[in-house]
């Protein structure tokens, strides 16, 4: 099949599943890349935690910040709710900088990000991606702010009418009414500013080696693994990756490395058309959308 009929078998089958899916898949090797459209700009969710726990290293191996340094942390249920660690404490907890980072970036934890986000704001961590040539990821907010949309005004049972506002009223240019949703004024970027982002991370030239060796490994141990590691995990690879979920959003970047030396980065940013929260067929086919793309890169 062709580079061209493939693509056009891809898109039909993500509108088909219901997803809108911008996709980019790089071999770190050759640079090759197939995609989807690559650079429209959505809103990203979890996926800030990457360039948060980048911006968090660098300035420990600045000097700026130590990681041993213990912060005392409000529980999540007051300041940033959400499913995971912290947010699920019902207590304050004491806990070192170095461990925030593992909560955050492996576990998702939106509490242990804020408290990152305490000791460096949106602002900064933007101007160091901008400082280490790192264009087209914006950085506006703290995940607190991901906890202000209509879901957490519904109960369970009513959760479709939060999706159904969701898809409904955005425009065709990512505005949205919910300013979570809303390109211009949430955390946001494209598939290829998160696989520059991963290739500066696997190849780092501008980012200290240390530092980036850092980030690979904690997303290395990312436990969030029900969208696209299925596809990518296997005793011949390494599955290293972030997801990112917000009400119709479903996310998920990250590099799979074979035992043969191969690398290739990848980004799946998709907006569900559904208007319903389990959707595990969605993550199924953003896996599968993924797959192809990287077998057929394999092949060129």
């Amino acid at each position: 099949m062709s580079t061209e009929a493939m693509l056009r078998r891809l898109r039909r089958e993500l509108l088909d599943g219901g997803l809108y899916g911008c996709l980019l898949v790089r071999d770190l090797r050759t640079g090759q890349e197939l995609g989807i459209e690559p650079d429209v700009q959505l809103p990203t969710a979890s996926l800030v935690k990457i360039p948060l726990a980048l911006a968090t290293l660098d300035r420990i191996r600045r000097g700026e910040l130590d990681g041993a340094t213990a912060l005392d942390v409000r529980p999540g249920r007051i300041t940033t709710p959400g499913p995971t660690g912290l947010s699920r404490f019902r207590h304050p907890a004491r806990i070192a900088i170095d461990d925030l980072l593992y909560l955050s970036t492996c576990v998702s934890d939106g509490t242990a990000a804020d408290a990152l986000f305490g000791l460096t704001p949106p602002a900064e961590v933007a101007g160091i991606l901008r400082r280490l040539g790192l264009r087209g990821i914006s950085v506006r907010h703290t995940m607190r702010e991901l906890s202000r949309t209509p879901a957490e005004r519904f109960d369970a049972a009513q959760a479709h009418l939060a999706h159904a506002l969701a898809i409904d009223a955005g425009t065709q240019g990512h505005g949205h009414r919910l300013p979570q949703l809303d390109v211009a004024r949430a955390n946001s970027g494209s598939a290829r500013a998160y696989v520059d982002l991963l290739q500066a991370l696997w190849t780092p030239t501008t980012i200290h080696p240390d530092v980036a060796d850092q980030v690979r490994g904690l997303m290395s141990h990312n436990v969030l693994r029900h969208r696209l590691a299925p596809d990518f995990s296997s005793d011949a690879t390494t599955w290293s990756s972030k997801t990112g979920t917000l009400l119709n959003l479903r996310h998920e970047i990250g590099v799979v490395e074979h035992t043969d030396g191969s690398a290739f980065a990848i980004a799946v940013l998709t907006e569900s058309l559904v208007p319903a929260n389990a959707q595990p067929g969605a993550d199924a086919l953003m896996a599968q959308a993924a797959r192809t793309l990287r077998d057929h890169l394999r092949q060129l």
